[in-house]
């Protein structure tokens, strides 16, 4: 069966957590879009990680770990992290890369700073990790795919000749910046063959017969539904889908083959970078819960910037995982609300005076002012506790009201930040 785990919201929900846990389970573990911009934090045995581009499977010897045609490969950054993991004690992963994904080239990144640079305060609110420019230039046809890079040195250089006529004049008279050097280009690609020729394959051909074989393939999403350029907050978003139903793309398999999707949605939210989010907090008030928050803070897994941190949103997240296609929300870093007397939990929209549940688009969404519900905190540490009736009353509550007012079965609880802080629950709605 294939399970894909992506995100409700805006990123940072917890997903390589969940996914880090499911991997026990699984045989295949794909990240299938996205790339080294965001980053999934893992805590095992071995240690505390965090992966932008390697697959949350790495940490599980008996997985195969695929980076899928849909992702934006960095390789350097692919090749530094499976070596960091390695000097720290854990097996080299199972990996097999995707002879169609494409690869993200130094003068992406450049042209990401650049442009970040000269939009100044406009800006997007990049990671600038290249990856705007990697997708503009696939859609354009002038991207690199994996099995481009093993061409003879001629083919190799009329294609950059290609490219570097259209880039160094951007380069030059846009940015006032150096051209890019053909003969270093060349380089590169030679020294980026040569790390990944080991890993590369056929993916689409090995996953149909993982289906035949009846494996069990986890997609790993990146981001969140309010990142996705189609149904997220354009245009403050990433530039390749982040919902479900693009894994079947963006790994290549038949879309009727996705058979269960967990959408990782966290008991607050938070986000990374601009945009609109109606339940956010500042101050002191965010301060505290900016500290409390994920495992060692709320700081970006990529950047370390501070997260933006608000109140759990009912509107987003029900919007989030219609759009993903939900059967399962895992619920995550639930124990951090514990210091709190009362809970805020955003229940609707307010817009010109009137009241909604839905979720708008972005003009609209920048008008919008939260409507809140306080709900009863449960004073308390809830780390530890593993059966669902053993959590407070209160903690329960306010996992079902928001349950209820989502529409989605909420079947996993994290409360913590290890592999086995997780409670697992029949919800009503699965009845």
């Amino acid at each position: 069966m294939v399970k894909a785990v992506v995100g409700a919201n805006w990123g940072d929900e917890g997903k390589g957590k969940i996914t880090d846990t499911l991997a026990e389970q699984a045989d295949v573990v794909i990240r299938f879009q996205g790339g080294a911009n965001a980053g999934h934090t893992i805590v095992n045995k071995y240690g505390k990680f965090a992966l932008h581009t390697l697959p949350s499977g790495a940490f599980h010897q008996n997985v195969m770990n695929i980076i899928g045609n849909g992702v934006a490969l960095n390789i350097p950054i692919l090749f530094r992290e499976i070596s960091e993991i390695e000097k720290r004690g854990v097996p080299a992963p199972n990996l097999m890369i995707s002879d169609r994904c494409q690869v993200v080239m130094p003068y992406h990144i450049l042209f990401d700073q650049y442009e970040e640079e000269r939009l100044g305060g406009k800006s997007f609110g990049s990671t600038k990790s290249g990856i705007a420019p990697f997708y503009s230039d696939k859609y354009a046809k002038i991207g690199w795919q994996v099995n481009e890079l093993f061409q003879d040195d001629d083919v190799l250089r009329e294609k950059i000749e290609r490219v570097c006529v259209q880039k160094n004049v951007l380069l030059q008279y846009l940015y006032g910046k150096d051209p890019i050097d053909p003969e270093e280009l060349l380089e590169t690609i030679h020294q980026y063959r040569d790390m990944v020729e080991p890993y590369v394959g056929n993916v689409s051909v090995y996953l149909d017969q993982a289906l035949k074989e009846n494996k069990t393939i986890l997609l790993e999403g990146q981001l969140g539904t309010m990142k996705d350029p189609d149904h997220g907050i354009y245009p403050m978003v990433t530039s390749s889908s982040t919902l479900a139903a693009y894994g079947a793309i963006g790994a290549g398999l038949p879309p009727y083959a996705i058979s269960q999707i967990v959408v990782v949605n966290k008991a607050y939210s938070s986000a990374v970078g601009a945009g609109e989010f109606t339940s956010e907090i500042f101050g002191a008030e965010a301060d505290e819960l900016r500290r409390r928050g994920g495992d060692g803070g709320e700081y970006g897994a990529t950047t370390g910037r501070p997260r933006r941190v608000g109140w759990y949103d009912c509107v987003a997240s029900r919007y989030g995982c219609r759009l993903q296609g939900c059967t399962d929300v895992a619920f995550t870093v639930l124990d951090v609300l514990g210091y709190l007397d009362e809970i805020p939990v955003c229940t609707a929209y307010e817009i010109d005076g009137k009241e909604t549940t839905e979720f708008p688009v972005t003009h609209e969404l920048a008008k919008a002012k939260p409507v809140y519900t306080m709900l009863p905190g449960w004073k308390c540490d809830i780390r530890g506790i593993r059966k669902y009736e053993d959590l407070p009353e209160n903690c329960r509550n306010y996992i079902e009201f928001i349950e209820e007012r989502i529409g989605f079965p909420i079947t996993m609880v994290s409360n913590g930040p290890g592999r086995d802080d997780i409670i697992y629950r029949k919800s009503r709605l699965h009845a």
